[in-house]
């Protein structure tokens, strides 16, 4: 079956950085694009970035424009979001997605607090 299995989430202070990893298990991670969403307390899920099955082509959300990369490693069936110059309005929930069949992962916390 699909699974989606997020993880490196932590805490963080305003300025750092931090890498999640999407380990991808069920299905062959080079034949789909995949994506990376957040949701904050009290906020509605917003897309983050989404990379294609090759890893040739990424679209990012204004506000991590520059600072996130989208990333995939298709041999290690993992997508990974290095998240750079980290703010405190970064401070969400972060999903794996599969774009075909919207498979979701359970999330994981990020927290950018001094």
């Amino acid at each position: 079956q699909v699974q989606l299995v997020e993880s490196g989430g932590g805490l963080v202070q305003p300025g750092g950085s931090l890498r999640l990893s999407c380990a991808a298990s069920g299905f062959t991670l080079s034949g789909y694009a995949m994506s990376w969403y957040r949701q904050a307390p009290g906020k509605e899920r917003e897309l983050v970035a989404t990379i294609t099955s090759a890893g040739r082509d990424t679209n990012y959300a204004r506000s991590v424009m520059g600072r996130f990369t989208i990333s995939r490693d298709n041999a290690k069936n993992t997508v990974y979001l290095q998240m750079n110059s980290l703010k405190p309005e970064d401070t969400a929930v972060y999903y794996c997605k599969r774009v075909a069949g919207g498979f979701w992962g359970q999330g994981t916390q990020v927290t950018v607090s001094s």
